[in-house]
């Protein structure tokens, strides 16, 4: 239904449109050679109609829009001035026919008027005689209802207030120029002030309207990445129920809110503000409104908080005060009986100059430059130049629209261009504050393009909180080494953890999670970075490994000194007895064994946690054995000969003791391959028990190895129940009771060494290894071989044959008692 009364509105203004077929001169209108279109919002609309009927709105009945009739008279000053140019457009004239545009819905009249031809519409014929271009409208919901019927033929649209960024759009809105920053670019400056101050918990209300919907739609995208969470948000009509919505906002606890409004919803928002006892907020005003006359001086306007706001340069136009004080004296506007077309009446007789003048400027030069950018279009056009206009060019407004889009001209020491949308491609916004006087004082300062310099200084804004920066967040910043942990839909709103051991936090590039450090690092609870581990390994050149490495050497001189000796005296019983050529089998297995120490110093290797192992388990192998036969051998003689003579002449005939050998290295070697086959020993870095420090290991798989130790552990354990069965043997003859102490020693030191493992694990275990390694070769050196050789050496007589078979033959007698 609504519809169809604005159809048949717009059908009753056409037909008022043919009937009237001249209008009468009025500040409204001015003949020329070219003609102007122009939209001002004079009046405007402040509450919803309710017409009986369709007709068009009388716009003087409206309440004043005083910085909007500044514009009209800017626009007429404008033309004024380019009409008596000798350089811009000489022996051209251009008129206009200017409108009051106050409402988007019921204004089609003034547009109709603009486009008809001898009173008629014709979308496929010749576009209105000598009509170039339109400027206007200043709001965006009026431009929307009106660019459409300019877009079809291509009559350029320069509009000096229309920010809303869906204009950008050229396939919708091919002709549309302007010269006013879009929503973007204030979008733009609001994050930035919000982003300085620190401010991330905001509302953001708006314009239920084209132009509203647009910047919050704008506003939602930009801080989607950011810290910024906009904690409430509100469209804003005639139905709006302001005390619902401080009420709101002040249980969110928001602190800082963004008006994103014309200057006529701004007025009814501080007013409800002022009466529901609205206090300490930040109110972030809008071009449209920062620089509002009214608003600053409002009684009680002081108790609602600050208001920043950014607003265009209030630029002097050099000539119109004057041309203000001609036009009032001239009293145009008085003149009630004169016939006019409609909304093209206006009643001034109430205004003086002064209070024309002193209106809000701040969209003067955006009317001025849009006016002298279609009047330079129109001189490249018609190809101008010194002192003349080419008069037999025919003008279409599609060829102006052609050099309006490549403008470049300076114009009061701003120069005017316009990117490929048609939006401005230069200038720059103030930053301001409503200081205590009522004035909007300038504080910084935005450039729309390179270098895009912002500059605000706060320390000249004077804070409802006294001087302090005012606050506005959802949850307080965590402390350093915390992470955030989000609560709810909102990231703004958050609890802290700490960061745990080996972790950090990078709040600059994710606030909400604890990075883990690499293997290389460490880090304690609550870190914002990783510090390099200390690498820890026993080098050669420690005190311990160099007196184990040259307690090794020593073990091999040792052997080979015994070896001497022995060798020297094979024939003694001493040595027979000892083992005869077993003992050289034993003495250089020790020292073979004695390698592996070794390697346990110095950063390992593939190479080096092989041989840590694998010849002290090989070789301490084969010297198990022999003593495993040897003690078996020693029982075998004093207690199994006389009992078992039979096993006994088995042994020595097929030599039992070295096939025993054999078999024994023959197994732990297979054992030993097998083992490092499937999963040999690799270096390690041990980073788990110590946090600030990496311990260089080798990585042992117990599994695989197991069945060498525990064949080990076998040999042991029999050598250990054959020497045991000797302990009663001969006083003096005490071999078994040897091999048994060492045995002793042995099980005693890997005790010693594993208990030790558990309870501590740094670089110094691998010296503990080493040690207990040594320790178990130089048990046998020490308390088997040692004693022989001290007897060879010290005691002779007690090394002859008559001596043993004494001591054998008391024995036998003993055991046969």
């Amino acid at each position: 239904m609504k519809y169809i009364l604005d159809f048949l509105c717009l059908l009753g203004c056409l037909l008022l449109v043919v009937a009237r077929n001249t209008v009468p001169t009025s500040e409204f209108q001015l003949d020329g050679d070219y003609l102007l279109g122009g939209l001002f919002d004079i009046h405007h609309v402040s509450s919803p109609l309710h017409l009986d009927r369709p007709e068009a709105i009388n716009c003087t009945s409206q309440p004043l829009i005083l910085s909007s009739y500044q514009r009209f008279l800017v626009m007429r000053f404008a033309v004024e001035q380019i009409n008596n140019s000798s350089s811009l457009l000489p022996n051209v004239s251009i008129g206009y026919i200017l409108f009051d545009q106050c409402s988007e819905r019921y204004s089609f009249p003034s547009m109709l008027k603009l486009i008809s031809v001898n009173g008629l519409i014709d979308p496929w014929g010749e576009p209105p005689k000598n009509l170039m271009a339109v400027i206007g409208s200043y709001t965006s919901p009026k431009t929307v209802s009106v660019a459409p019927l300019l877009m079809m033929d291509l009559i350029p649209m320069v509009s000096y207030g229309a920010a809303s960024s869906e204009f950008s759009e050229k396939k919708a809105y091919p002709s549309f120029l302007r010269t006013v920053h879009t929503n973007k670019d204030v979008i733009e400056i609001i994050v930035r002030i919000l982003n300085h101050f620190k401010w991330h918990w905001v509302a953001f209300l708006y314009d239920d309207n084209d132009f509203g919907n647009n910047g919050q739609e704008l506003f939602t995208s930009k801080i989607r990445d950011t810290d910024i969470c906009l904690a409430y948000t509100k469209g804003l009509d005639h139905q709006t129920d302001y005390p619902q919505i401080f009420k709101q906002i002040d249980a969110l606890r928001v602190h800082v809110i963004i008006v994103f409004s014309s200057e006529w919803t701004a007025e009814v928002l501080f007013q409800s503000a002022i009466q529901q006892n609205v206090t300490s907020k930040v109110w972030i005003a809008m071009d449209a409104w920062s620089l509002n006359q009214k608003l600053p001086k409002t009684e009680g306007i002081r108790n609602v908080g600050t208001v920043l706001g950014l607003a265009a340069p209030a630029t002097t136009i050099p000539g119109f005060s004057d041309f203000v004080h001609s036009a009032k004296a001239a009293a145009l506007c008085e003149n009630a009986e004169q016939e006019t077309f409609c909304n093209q009446v206006f009643n001034c007789s109430g205004l003086s100059a002064a209070d024309v003048i002193d209106a809000d400027g701040s969209f003067s030069f955006t009317v001025y430059a849009a006016v002298y950018s279609i009047a330079h279009a129109l001189h490249k056009t018609l190809q101008c130049k010194v002192g003349r206009c080419n008069d037999n060019i025919t003008v279409y407004p599609h060829m102006v629209l052609a050099e309006l889009k490549k403008s470049n001209f300076t114009l009061l020491n701003q120069t005017i261009h316009f990117d490929e949308n048609g939006d401005p491609n230069y200038g720059f916004y103030f930053i301001v504050f409503w200081n205590h006087n009522g004035e909007a004082q300038e504080v910084g300062y935005y450039e729309f393009f390179p270098p895009f310099h912002f500059v605000i200084n706060s320390n000249e804004i004077q804070w409802h909180t006294n001087g302090t920066v005012p606050t506005s967040v959802c949850s307080q910043e965590c402390p350093v080494g915390y992470k955030k942990k989000q609560e709810g839909i909102h990231k703004c709103c958050f609890s802290c953890e700490i960061c745990q051991n080996g972790t950090f936090i990078n709040v600059t590039e994710d606030p909400y999670t604890c990075v883990s450090c690499t293997d290389a690092e460490w880090s304690a609870e609550g870190s914002t970075s990783c510090s390099l581990r200390v690498v820890e390994f026993v080098p050669f050149t420690d005190p311990g490994a160099v007196v184990i490495m040259v307690a090794a050497w020593v073990l091999v001189g040792l052997n080979l000194a015994v070896s001497v000796l022995f060798a020297i005296n094979f024939n003694t019983p001493v040595v027979r007895s000892a083992g005869g050529p077993m003992c050289f089998l034993i003495l250089i297995c020790l020292s073979s064994g004695s390698i592996s120490v070794h390697f346990y110093f110095g950063q390992p290797t593939s190479a080096s946690c092989v041989l840590r192992f694998f010849p002290f388990l090989l070789f301490y192998t084969v010297c198990l054995s022999c003593f495993v036969v040897r003690s078996f051998q020693i029982v075998c003689i004093f207690k199994i000969a006389a009992k078992f003579p039979k096993l006994y002449s088995w042994w020595m005939k097929y030599h039992g003791q070295w096939l025993f050998i054999a078999v024994a290295f023959a197994i732990q070697a297979l054992l030993l391959l097998i083992g490092y086959s499937c999963d040999p020993p690799k270096p390690f870095n041990e980073t788990f028990l110590y946090r600030d420090k990496i311990v260089l290991d080798c990585d042992i798989n117990f599994t695989a190895t197991s069945t060498s130790v525990i064949f080990l552990s076998l040999l042991c354990f029999l050598c250990f129940i054959f020497s045991y069965m000797g302990k009663d043997l001969p006083k003096n003859y005490n071999e078994a009771k040897s091999i048994t102490f060492c045995l002793i020693l042995l099980i005693i030191t890997w005790i010693i060494f594993a208990t030790e493992y558990i309870l501590y694990y740094g670089k110094y275990i691998q010296t503990l290894n080493a040690l207990a390694v040594l320790s178990s070769l130089y048990s046998f050196l020490l308390w088997y071989f040692l004693p022989k050789c001290s007897i060879v050496i010290f005691q002779p007589q007690r090394n002859t044959q008559q001596y043993f078979q004494g001591l054998i033959q008391s024995y036998t007698k003993t055991i046969s008692q």
